[in-house]
């Protein structure tokens, strides 16, 4: 099984990925963890990606999908890949979709976490204060959250039309957001 989850910065993808990775033994794919590897090594492609999301803005299309085909040909990881922060637009939508194709795999569920700028910014300010992570800031967060609403808008659409879009009020308590993904995955 594949699947994508879906959630404005801080809306808790990373807190549920981790969730579904040890119940259901699965790899998370988080494009920002991979993105925010390459700014702490420090690397050439690390210092324009610095550049970019310190700017507000969203990696481009093609260095984000370089890392997520990397992932997709390892077969160790083959129909077990939770697919966090990715895809943002509908471009990158039909680019996953092929690169399933290509290694013989195909996305079984979208978990959309839908959740308050409000909470998002309550959740960015604790997030700061405990892993002191530099694109954590209100601005930078409101603007994120704008960009993700405008761009992945056309994204649930698609998924939608497929039949593969559950909707989760990402507002409750974690537990309580673990035990309804839970329940939607048991169910496929």
């Amino acid at each position: 099984m594949n699947l994508v989850i879906f959630g404005p910065p801080g809306a808790g993808k990373g807190t549920q990925s981790k969730f579904i990775v040890e119940k259901y033994n699965m790899y998370q794919l988080s494009t920002g963890e991979y993105l925010r590897n390459e700014i702490l090594k420090n690397t050439e492609i690390g210092k324009k990606i610095s550049a970019v999301i310190n700017s507000g803005s969203l990696v481009s299309d093609e260095i984000v999908s370089d890392l997520i085909e990397k992932a997709i040909a390892n077969n160790n990881y083959k129909n077990r890949i939770i697919f966090d922060g990715y895809p943002r637009n509908l471009n990158q939508a039909k680019n996953l979709d092929n690169l399933l194709k290509k290694y013989k795999q195909k996305i079984d569920i979208v978990l959309k976490l839908s959740v308050s700028l409000e909470t998002i910014k309550k959740r960015i300010s604790e997030r700061r204060s405990l892993e002191k992570r530099p694109d954590d800031n209100e601005e930078i967060a409101i603007k994120r959250y704008k960009t993700y609403e405008k761009t992945t808008e056309p994204v649930i659409e698609y998924y939608k039309n497929l039949n593969l879009l559950k909707v989760i009020d990402g507002e409750r308590q974690i537990d309580q957001i673990n035990k309804e993904i839970s329940e939607i995955i048991d169910f496929i």
